[in-house]
């Protein structure tokens, strides 16, 4: 089905009322675009901040509207053309959207990316090139966080290349894309946890994709700051690498429970640290006895190796 993507401009004083009146006109699924939303939205949802780039505001700063959507018929335009009628003082702009674009635009931007020495990621339609001389990664992100173009997400894959890992955990493991690629590194298993209930089947796929027995990764579904989560999921096991490519409010209060996963000579890889909070990082890992051993930066991105200081010898 095609669709109109309706827009209607307006003011932040107006917003409200805007709001109210398409709503008693029977308008639902009303997008809104305001920079004043978004800042309230964020102020009392923290852990999710992070990732906002500031591309996100610079779209909407000084604008304020409303977006909604409707057949692209006669029956859509009908409805349209009442609306018009009963809002005369607005102007509704009109795009028409086909299906397929929401599904499958953004597909457009997402080419194969060489990361490290080792990796080529391809995304799981476009063709695989020949002779690259290196590990081909298939992904297929659909609507979980991961597809390799992130800066955070390239420095970890970038830091599993310095590490032979016999076990992977990854907390956070959204796409799956850094379990996957730990496996085709060489990792005999890997176990990862997301707090997205569409994560593990988005996991599983990609290690189909990628010609990967799916006993090998076992994905859970579940907050790992909760309870006992965190160690239900590991199941006592130690590990060779613990991932964590999240936010820095999750990877500080985990960081205490990280030395007890680790093996002797493990190392935990932790990303998705926006600049201003890497140093608020770094003294979390130091003060859990973990001993920083590389720190990289990207873009405005920050992410860290560490190891349990004891354990350095022995590793």
């Amino acid at each position: 089905m095609d669709w109109l993507e309706i827009t209607v401009k307006t003011t932040p004083e107006k917003l409200d009322a805007l709001v109210s009146r398409l709503e008693d006109l029977g308008v639902n699924g009303l997008v809104i675009n305001d920079e004043a939303s978004i800042r309230e939205f964020l102020d009392n949802n923290p852990q999710s901040w992070d990732y906002v780039d500031d591309a996100v505001f610079s779209q909407v700063r000084g604008n304020t509207s409303l977006q909604f959507y409707l057949e692209d018929s006669a029956a859509g335009l009908e409805v349209l053309a009442e609306y018009r009628t009963q809002m005369p003082g607005e102007t509704f702009e009109v795009k028409s959207v086909r299906d397929e674009d929401w599904q499958n635009n953004w597909k457009n931007f997402f080419k194969p990316i060489e990361v490290g020495s080792r990796l080529l990621i391809v995304p799981e339609w476009e063709p695989i090139p020949e002779n690259t001389g290196r590990i081909i990664l298939r992904i297929e992100p659909k609507l979980v966080f991961g597809t390799g173009s992130h800066a955070s997400t390239r420095m970890c894959l970038e830091e599993l290349e310095n590490h032979n890992a016999r076990n992977v955990l990854d907390l956070g493991c959204g796409s799956g894309i850094l379990a996957v690629a730990a496996l085709l590194y060489g990792a005999e298993n890997a176990v990862g946890c997301d707090i997205a209930p569409d994560a593990a089947a988005v996991c599983l796929e990609n290690a189909l994709a990628n010609g990967l027995d799916g006993s090998r990764l076992k994905i859970f579904t579940g907050n790992v700051l909760i309870g006992n989560t965190l160690f239900d999921i590991a199941g006592g096991s130690r590990y060779d690498i613990v991932l964590a490519n999240i936010i820095a409010d999750v990877i500080i209060p985990l960081s205490p429970h990280i030395s007890s996963l680790l093996s002797p000579g493990g190392v935990f890889i932790c990303s998705g640290i926006i600049d201003g909070r890497q140093d608020e990082v770094r003294s979390a890992l130091i003060k859990s006895g973990l001993e920083v051993i590389r720190e990289r930066q990207a873009d405005n991105w920050h992410m860290f190796a560490a190891r349990a200081a004891a354990a350095k010898e022995g590793g």
